[in-house]
């Protein structure tokens, strides 16, 4: 999928021709879903695959396309029970366990979401998505050095994108690490907007009670899977 917006918004509208002659059909709807979670428009991404889902309820990549949009859109509930129904354990999908993963995360329950993930990396080591998302979840969790490795190796990936290097300048800044912080943060923005990225982190740290907390150590930490889980 092209990652250019305008490429993107050309390929969604061919995506959009082809669901319209054939709503339902499992390789169109997948298509035009990611298209739409790509340009961020989550509840449409849901509402095409939903229509697949109806239609096919028992495919496995359907459901796990519309269990990622249902997460997208904020519809937690719906897309943890989705997502449990799109894979067995004699197949399991390390993709669809990585965003079981980030549905945890975002319902606090962050020890169901550190096995999600630790499962995730036996079936693809390294994977550089899975382990971005560990690391989040570790900083929820209040493993800022565990949280930083673990993003370290997934910064490391050629598969490597932006947002994965703006999640650990986040860490590294909450940390305390403002001069490396900027200096990951260089990788993809000017010197000055990656200055200006961590002088914003510094200002939230110091102004908000919530971004205070994470940098205290938790009191009891869960048994964190290492980042190289494999």
């Amino acid at each position: 999928m092209p990652t250019d917006e305008a490429k993107l918004r050309a390929y969604a509208e061919d995506c959009g021709k082809r669901y319209e002659r054939d709503p339902g059909d499992k390789i169109a709807s997948i298509d035009y879903a990611r298209a739409l979670r790509g340009l961020t428009r989550y509840s449409e991404a849901v509402a095409v695959i939903q229509t697949a889902a109806i239609k096919s309820p028992k495919d496995f990549d359907v459901l796990g396309e519309y269990g990622k949009a249902l997460a997208d859109a904020g519809q937690l509930a719906q897309a943890k029970d989705v997502l449990t129904r799109a894979y067995t354990p004699d197949a399991p999908r390390w993709d669809v366990m990585s965003v079981q993963g980030t549905v945890a995360d975002r319902l606090d329950d962050h020890a169901s979401a550190m096995q999600f993930y630790r499962e995730a990396l036996k079936i693809a080591p390294n994977e550089p998505g899975v382990l971005a998302n560990m690391g989040l979840s570790l900083m929820l969790a209040k493993q800022l050095p565990e949280a930083e490795r673990a993003l370290r190796q997934a910064v490391a990936s050629p598969k490597a994108d932006a947002r994965m290097r703006g999640d650990l300048a986040l860490v590294l800044a909450l940390e305390g690490k403002f001069a490396e912080a900027e200096q990951v943060g260089r990788t993809d923005l000017s010197p000055e907007a990656a200055h200006a990225n961590v002088e914003a982190i510094r200002q939230m740290i110091a102004e908000s009670d919530s971004w205070r907390e994470l940098r205290k150590p938790a009191k009891e930490k869960p048994k964190a899977p290492a980042a190289d889980a494999g």
